[in-house]
């Protein structure tokens, strides 16, 4: 057949006769002039590449879009493809309809196509860079096509084609695109003047553009680009080569950060406010508040997710047209005859429709705009919620920083109220918001599924949705049963952890006493209830996961079971597979309904606490802090919140801030005239918010520039009188008043008063950032060198800095290192020092102290570095030798001033007031020469070396895996990096698999292949059945028909009825498996970490061990089942519909390839970007909830200081940060989505193109696309699940670099049977050529130490630190490794014996006390092994019985955590008592008395010498008088012995060690 542009079976196809323009195919060949000539210009310019006319400003350049109109262009282009790709689809089969080839019908349509993509790329690049000259060619060409699409048209209407006709709805549709398309360019030309102007219109990018920090541009990009995410590329590509950090991702965009939402709520929330203003008991909606402020974005996306559930239905309506067509196809292939006049060439559109193979290409794209609009409304919750959370918090965290202090202390709000509202009630919200459009749009998908249903099947179909409506309310049950499950798993997981901490702080002591395996018991029973909860856990996951799985098959039999028995007409395929698929849209919104109310609920509680909090009392404007009154409270008005004018788009972001934060950093100080800095005038009453006075009748002033003391006893009110001056107490009458700034200078500088009078406080209880040293002392004031050294050396900080592992750019707080509490006290000094401000106000800064340091600290810090500034000081102190360097005295009593004034008027008028400082004075004089002895200080950085030098080391014993990464990280060769980067951890998740236990694992993976083979087999039989009815039908017999209908539907039946019980049974056992693999890790875990060497506890720190424990836990125990269940039953599915479409059609498998290939990489860098994403959200949202609680905890320190401002923006620096962690995460998650979705539509097409060539059926046809459209469902699940698994996997990880430690080898050569039941009797002890080292690869820390203790002998060890001393007494226990010598006890090698046995004989006494929280008799013995005579006598030797007998419960009486309710010189009695308590005939004291009083301690030497007057005795000695009573001294240097004698005979030996030590100790 040749081929002609007319055809050739129409001789009157070139005919002109009756005028050019009446031929229909001269016409089609008009339309193709305009395509020819814009391909015809644009190719040149498109190849030729594009001038460097980019914009001057250095910006994103690609992402800038110059024009206006610029989405309806995008929009409008987009249908015209859609409308040419119409055309050319009709052009085509109306053309097979021909009995020659009519290519007029279709080539115009195809070569219409190209230009039109063409159109849309060049306007991109003509866009981006800026080069609007050439918009003049698309000008021409949208003209240049109207007119010939016009021309058509009226022809068209002249024929008389009747608008029913296909052909004649696509031209005119298209007339309109064009003219729209023209009327866009006009517009662009007329606003911006180009083209024929002479003087365009200039324009600047965005703001955020010119910013090349900000690196999310979903806002800024074209239409394709945001749709699909295709600006994120260059960034998940990226994190292949280096890690994502903070740095890739950049800044958030003006619009989506936290100040610009807080402003928008704000403003709305005082509207609300407004309203309610006149009805006292209304109180104002937050709900309003946030619809007005993010209102428009949450219609938005509702109007996408409408758009994508309308279009989700085109599955279905495809499904059944194209298998009826395809059935209509195969039944009548012999009865059409295939002509048709040529000059009545044209196609209705319900012909049109009835062609399969347009059906398939309308269900492609359908898919793909169904998917993409599902993803943009997906986005744009997202953001709205990520936008409302910056919001919520930055409108908390300015509530926080104005709450009343009475608030705190009453418990009013507490901490953790407070941290809740900001990790839990503000997320809760987020994720309302984001599950916020399914509310409505739920309903709406639901009715419409089954008006569907029943068009297709009639009455039957409402059985089926009765079924699935019916089930629905079980899930919300469950639901609500889930949450209960985790709450109390919650409270039993905090309980354990809780015990698991007591148990790493004292393990040394556990293990000397032998009692790590009490302790590990008791852990065990609160993980045994912990699992108990987390069964019923697991099971009400198990059932969730069941319902939703079975609901379907439980449906969709109901229906199909009652279709068979009520009508005549069997079954028809396309019938059968349309409902199948309506079945599976229905079923997800039902589902996830119950998680949707769930989440309502939870959102409405969280309003409700929001709202109690924002109008919660706050802290009185204290407008008199700033001298003249007026002024000072308009600032303070003005100062509340952020000034909402401040926020001027246009500035930068740091000018506004700087434009409403107070200039807090002056260098200049006032000179101030009046010598009075603050009276209290008028009779001042002040009270915590009781409104009963704390402080009454107060009038007291303050000179400027001198040292004011307050004194008094304890609780008599001296730091609440700070307080009120300071302005956080309720004021019931009085007035503080500032003194005013010196009259001469200019007058702003008084507007600007209010922190003049910013005061420098310390407060009592000393109050550190999570920060470095350094910021802690500087505390946002410039950094001034000379300062800096003298405050650290006034407060002595130099030496214990130089102990921290980075100096002072050591991390302190939660996240860093511990301090001890004088440390902290004086980092909190020195910054109150450092300061430059007038007045500074010290809280009984000496609290925590030693002597040396609170001397030192008066002489250096307070009289030579205050004195000389001339700053005013007010000082709290209950030390009161300091007295006489006070300028001004106020003497406290019950809460009133008892005197005031200098020390000499009080000498003069209150006589008997001077004779008590006397005599107290004096007291505190011989207190301090006692404790010069006990140098507390050295002690503190002794445990802070304690705690410091192991951290070096840590890395040894830090799993061997991270150090192998580490070290592969800094390898050049970068393809090893992709490589661990890209792997699965595998062995991993096989040695989580395996953990749960070879016999589970089988049945898992057996039972899942069961279920879903049973699932295939039931839609297989379902395709049979069907197209055995249809065959049967054409053939009418109908005797066979009754049975054969039995014969199926029992079938079909048993099929459902098994894979409803099997997906119940994978649920099930895929939990049970999770929970066993965490009950034995856990179990494994805990054992290995209690039997581990001490040196493991000494290296590695705390946190670590407790991360283990608590978080890694928890990911294990339950967020690893889930995902591993999710993952398992998406993959499966996939495969299995792989499998089916394939066996449909082989042929499908060809087209399987390229899209393998293409999921293979998008997945493979999703994961690894994915992963990144992940950490960073992570570890960017804990500074920021630690930022709220330090906030709250150090409110009157911030408010004094005046720093709020400088809090505030912190806060919206961290909340930002967390934000665009977040967002790129969930923009990498639509990306993903985006193209996995797009890979579903192209298998739905491929495997609708094939099965239509090749099908056998219509059953199967029916099928493939049925399994075809699942998969679109659940590829994107299968890579995100794999995603999740392989961060969780970390956890496993983690938890078994732990399992691979050496354990402390606990069995000995002897049984414990063979050791006497009473050793040590005699309590003799030989130590022969002893060696020992911490460890292996370490130094020995004892060399070739002899020595022989007689029984009975009590021993003094001294020497320096590091001498050897506490190695010695650990070797006693084997707590190092003794790998040369030996020592004998009662004439048996220790090395021989178990270690249980070993430690359970001895007993010793630690120099840091510990005690457990529980009892004391529990405290004292908790094997329960002894008598409570034995304990009481056991309490008297210690001093302890009558304070323990005056206590509630006596030796029931509880002990809190870490013994925080006992003094540490009762603590330290209670661990003698505990020594006493096991009669062992050896004691060994280490420095037991380091923390005791002299009084005390001389009780106890006597005790010792009397009650252990036949026991061995070995003292470690920290004051050496303590051993000078000893029958046998020992002096060490290095881990030698140096002398060893009686103590008389070494004090003769003038130039000995020990003379010298006793000489330096008197």
């Amino acid at each position: 057949m040749r081929l002609a542009f007319c055809g050739n079976d129409n001789a009157s196809a070139y005919n002109i006769s009756a005028g050019v323009l009446r031929n229909v195919c001269f016409v089609d060949a008009l339309n193709l002039v305009p395509h020819v000539f814009l391909l015809f210009i644009t190719f040149p310019i498109l190849f030729i590449g594009w001038g460097s006319q980019s914009s001057k400003v250095q910006i994103h350049h690609n992402t800038w879009l110059h024009f206006p109109g610029h989405n309806l262009r995008w929009i409008l282009t987009f249908t015209l493809l859609f409308v040419h790709v119409c055309e050319i689809a009709e052009g085509i089969v109306s053309d097979t309809q021909m009995n020659s080839r009519h290519l007029h019908l279709f080539l115009p349509a195809i070569m219409g196509f190209v230009p039109a993509t063409v159109s849309i790329v060049y306007y991109h690049n003509i866009e981006t860079s800026n080069f609007p000259k050439l918009l003049l060619a698309l000008f021409l060409y949208w003209i240049m096509a109207f007119v010939t699409k016009t021309i058509k048209l009226v022809r068209y209407c002249q024929d008389g084609v009747p608008f029913s006709q296909l052909r004649f709805c696509i031209t005119g549709i298209m007339v309109i695109l064009y003219g729209l398309l023209m009327a866009v360019e006009i517009n662009v030309i007329r606003v911006r003047r180009y083209v024929f102007f002479m003087n365009p219109q200039k324009v600047k990018p965005p703001e955020d553009l010119q910013d090349l920090g900000v690196r999310f541009l979903q806002p800024f990009v074209n239409l394709l680009s945001k749709a699909t995410y295709w600006w994120m590329n260059t960034l998940i590509i990226s994190a292949h080569k280096k890690p994502v950090d903070l740095k890739a991702i950049g800044k958030l965009p003006i619009a989506m950060r936290a100040l610009t939402n807080y402003v928008c709520l704000k403003e709305a929330y005082e509207e609300q406010k407004k309203k309610v203003a006149d009805q006292p008991n209304r109180s104002p909606s937050i709900w309003l508040a946030m619809y007005s402020a993010f209102g428009r974005p949450i219609l938005l996306s509702s109007t996408f997710r409408y758009l994508a559930d309308l279009l989700g239905f085109a599955g279905p309506l495809c499904i059944s047209g194209i298998v009826q067509g395809f059935q209509n196809t195969t039944n009548n292939t012999n009865t059409t005859e295939k002509v048709k006049d040529p000059s009545n060439s044209y196609l209705s559109s319900e012909e049109f429709l009835r062609n399969v193979y347009v059906l398939a290409v309308l269900l492609f794209l359908a898919l793909i705009l169904q998917r993409t609009f599902l993803q943009a409304s997906y986005y744009v919750t997202t953001e709205t919620g990520i936008n409302l959370r910056g919001a919520l918090l930055a409108m908390i965290y300015n509530k926080i920083l104005r709450l009343s202090t009475s608030n705190l202390s009453m418990g009013e709000m507490t901490l953790g109220q407070i941290n809740n509202l900001v990790a839990i009630e503000t997320n809760q919200l987020m994720w309302f918001l984001f599950l916020c459009p399914n509310l409505w749009a739920m309903p709406v998908q639901i009715i419409m599924g089954v008006i569907l249903l029943y068009n297709l099947l009639g009455v039957s179909a409402l059985v089926g949705a009765a079924v699935i409506v019916l089930l629905a309310p079980i899930q919300y049950f469950i639901a609500t049963k889930l949450a209960e499950a985790q709450k109390s798993t919650l409270d039993y997981s905090t309980e354990r952890l809780k015990k698991t901490n007591e148990i790493l702080k004292g393990i040394k002591l556990l293990k000397l006493y032998a009692w790590e395996h009490i302790f590990c018991t008791s852990v065990e029973k609160t993980r045994m209830k912990e699992l108990t909860s987390l069964k019923t856990f697991a099971l009400h996951t198990s059932l969730s996961i069941f319902m939703n799985a079975a609901i379907p098959i439980a449906a969709v039999l109901a229906t199909f079971v009652t279709y068979a028995y009520t009508n005549d007409k069997p079954l028809q395929p396309a019938q059968a597979f349309a409902s199948l698929s309506l079945f599976h849209i229905l079923v997800t919104p039902l589902f996830l309904l119950s998680t949707v109310v769930r989440f309502a609920v939870k959102a409405i509680i969280s309003v409700q606490k929001l709202n109690e909090f924002l109008l919660s009392d706050e802290i009185g404007d204290d407008s008199w802090r700033g001298g003249d009154n007026s002024v000072a409270y308009e600032s303070c008005k003005k100062h509340t919140g952020l000034h909402t004018k401040a926020i001027n788009r246009r500035q930068p972001l740091r000018y506004q801030l700087e434009s409403y934060e107070q200039p807090t950093r002056k260098q200049t100080r006032p000179v101030e005239t009046d010598d009075i800095a603050i009276k209290v005038v008028t009779n001042g009453y002040f009270s915590w918010g009781s409104g009963l006075a704390t402080l009454s009748n107060i009038n007291i002033r303050i000179p400027t520039g001198q040292m004011t003391m307050i004194v008094g006893q304890v609780g008599c009110g001296k730091s609440s009188l700070l307080l009120a001056i300071l302005g956080e107490m309720q004021t019931l009458e009085g007035k503080v008043h500032w003194t005013n700034v010196n009259e001469t200078e200019p007058s702003f500088e008084a507007s600007r008063s209010r922190n003049r009078y910013s005061v420098a406080y310390a407060a009592q209880k000393p109050w550190l950032l999570n920060a470095t040293v350094e910021e802690n002392i500087i505390f946002g004031s410039p950094f001034n060198k000379q300062r800096y050294k003298a405050v650290t050396d006034a407060c002595s900080l130099q030496p214990d800095i130089d102990l921290l592992p980075f100096g002072d750019q050591t991390e302190i707080g939660e996240r860093g290192i511990n301090l001890s509490g004088g440390q902290r006290q004086r980092i909190c000094v020195a910054r109150a020092l450092y300061q430059n401000t007038n007045i500074v106000f010290l809280d009984d800064p000496f609290s925590a102290l030693d002597i040396h340091l609170s001397d030192h600290l008066m002489q250096e810090g307070i009289l030579k570095f205050l004195q000389e500034d001339k700053r005013t000081l007010v000082l709290v102190t209950h030390k009161l030798q300091y007295l006489p360097h006070a300028d001004w005295i106020i003497a406290m009593k019950d809460g009133m001033v008892l005197r005031e004034g200098t020390l000499k008027d009080i000498q003069n008028k209150d006589i008997e007031l001077y004779e008590h400082w006397k005599t107290l004075m004096n007291r505190q004089d011989q207190e301090l020469e006692k404790d010069m002895e006990a140098d507390q200080t050295t002690l503190e950085r002794k445990t802070l070396r304690r705690a410091m030098y192991p951290r070096e080391s840590k890395s040894q014993l830090e799993d061997e895996d991270e150090e192998e990464e580490e070290e592969e990280d800094e390898d050049d060769n970068m393809s090893t990096v992709l490589r661990l980067r890209t792997k699965m951890p595998w062995k991993t998740c096989w040695r989580y698999l395996t953990s749960g236990g070879f016999f589970l694992l089988f049945l898992m993976i057996f039972s899942k292949l069961l279920k879903h083979s049973v699932i295939v087999a039931i839609d297989y039989w379902l395709a049979t059945w069907t197209s055995m009815d249809n065959a049967k039908e054409v053939r009418n017999a109908d005797d066979a028909k009754s049975t054969d209908k039995t014969y199926h539907v029992a079938v079909f039946s048993i099929l459902s009825g098994a894979g409803i019980v099997l997906c119940l049974i994978t649920s099930l056992t895929v939990e049970w498996m999770g929970l066993t693999a965490a009950k034995n890790l856990h179990h494994n875990l805990l054992n290995k970490i209690i039997l581990g060497p001490i040196r493991f506890f000494d290296t590695t720190p705390l946190g670590l061990i407790l991360n283990r424990f608590s978080a890694d836990t928890n990911i294990i125990d339950q967020h690893i089942p889930p995902t591993l269940e999710s993952l398992t039953r998406s993959t499966l599915l996939c495969l299995s519909a792989i499998g089916m479409i394939s066996y449909a059609t082989p042929w499908f498998l060809v087209a399987l390839v390229p899209l393998g290939i293409a999921f293979y990489f998008i997945q493979k860098y999703f994961r690894v970007a994915s992963k990144d994403l992940q950490e960073l959200d992570d570890s960017t949202q804990l500074p920021l909830l630690c930022h709220f609680s330090e906030t709250a905890e150090g409110l009157t320190t911030i408010r004094a200081f005046r720093h709020e401002a400088r809090f505030k923006q912190r806060m919206l620096e961290l909340t930002d940060t967390n934000n665009i962690a977040y967002l790129f995460l969930s923009a990498a998650n639509r990306w993903l989505e985006v193209r996995t979705d797009y890979l579903g539509a192209c298998i739905v097409l491929t495997a609708a193109v094939t099965s239509i060539t090749e099908g056998p059926n219509s059953g199967f046809v029916g099928l493939g696309l049925l399994y075809a459209l699942t998969i679109t469902n659940y590829l994107n699940w299968v890579v995100r699940n794999l995603a999740d698994l392989e961060v969780q996997m970390g956890a496993v990880k983690k938890v078994h670099s732990f399992l691979n430690m050496e354990s402390e080898n606990y069995d000995g050569y002897l049984d414990p049977s063979q050791v006497p039941k009473d050793w040590p009797q005699e309590g003799e002890i030989k130590i022969e050529n002893l060696c020992v080292r911490y460890e292996n690869n370490l130094k020995p820390v004892l060399k070739h130490v002899k020595a022989y203790i007689k029984p009975g002998q009590k021993v003094g060890i001294c020497g320096r630190t590091g001498s050897g001393k506490s190695s010695l007494s650990l070797a006693f226990f084997r707590m190092v490794d003794i790998f040369d010598g030996r020592i004998v006890i009662d004439g048996i090698d220790i090395s021989k014996l178990p270690l249980h046995t070993l430690r359970s004989r001895l007993s010793i006494i630690l120099q840091d006390p510990v005690l457990f929280s529980g009892s004391i008799r529990f405290n004292l013995d908790p094997e329960c092994k002894c008598t409570d005579d034995r304990l009481w006598e056991a309490l008297e030797i210690a001093q302890l019985k009558n304070m323990v007998k005056s206590l509630p419960g006596g030796l029931d009486a509880m002990v809190t955590e870490g013994g925080e309710n006992f003094s540490v010189g009762q603590r330290q009695l209670f661990c003698l008592a505990r020594a006493f308590v096991r009669k062992s005939s050896i004691l060994i004291m280490d420095e037991a008395t380091a923390s005791i009083d002299m009084a005390t301690e001389n009780i106890l030497q006597k005790v010792v010498m009397t009650a252990f007057a036949d026991r061995t005795v070995v003292t470690i000695a920290h004051r050496v008088h303590t051993i000078l009573t000893a029958d046998l001294v020992i002096v060490m240097k290095r881990g030698n012995i140096l002398e060893y004698d009686t103590p008389e005979n070494l004090l003769s030996q003038e130039d000995g060690i020990f003379a010298s030590f006793v000489r330096a100790d008197m």
